[in-house]
């Protein structure tokens, strides 16, 4: 896992994955961080994992990706538990989004999960509302 943290624009990504990073961070998101499971998973290339505060928040922050990304052109294939508020999973194909309520990111640890894929800690940057 990459310990110091990097602005999304400073790593090797395809730009939606970029823009979903930037997006993340104009809500307020926290512990926004990278999997990159190119290699490892034939599923997706990349996960974005973030934590919201609150149901609330949780559901504030995957609808504006949702939103943003599809003025862009850019639309999901699925978004699964938007209506609970715990986890919405918003998969892209080539990368899924996860935000996450604190207690349902403790429990289910992706990160833990996908241990041996490279991790990226991502604090805003340019192309992102600081």
């Amino acid at each position: 896992m990459s310990t110091t943290p990097v602005t999304p624009h400073s790593l090797d990504l395809p730009a939606e994955v970029a823009r979903a990073a930037d997006l993340l961070f104009d809500r307020k998101a926290l512990d926004v961080t990278l999997l990159d499971l190119r290699g490892i998973s034939t599923a997706t290339d990349f996960f974005l994992i973030a934590t919201g505060t609150s149901d609330t928040h949780v559901a504030a922050i995957s609808d504006h990706v949702v939103e943003e990304l599809r003025a862009g052109g850019t639309r999901p294939l699925n978004v699964e538990g938007a209506r609970g508020g715990r986890w919405v999973l918003i998969d892209y194909f080539s990368f899924v989004v996860h935000v996450f309520h604190p207690a349902a990111r403790e429990f289910y640890q992706l990160e833990r999960l996908w241990g041996d894929a490279p991790t990226h800690v991502l604090v805003p940057g340019e192309g992102a509302a600081a």
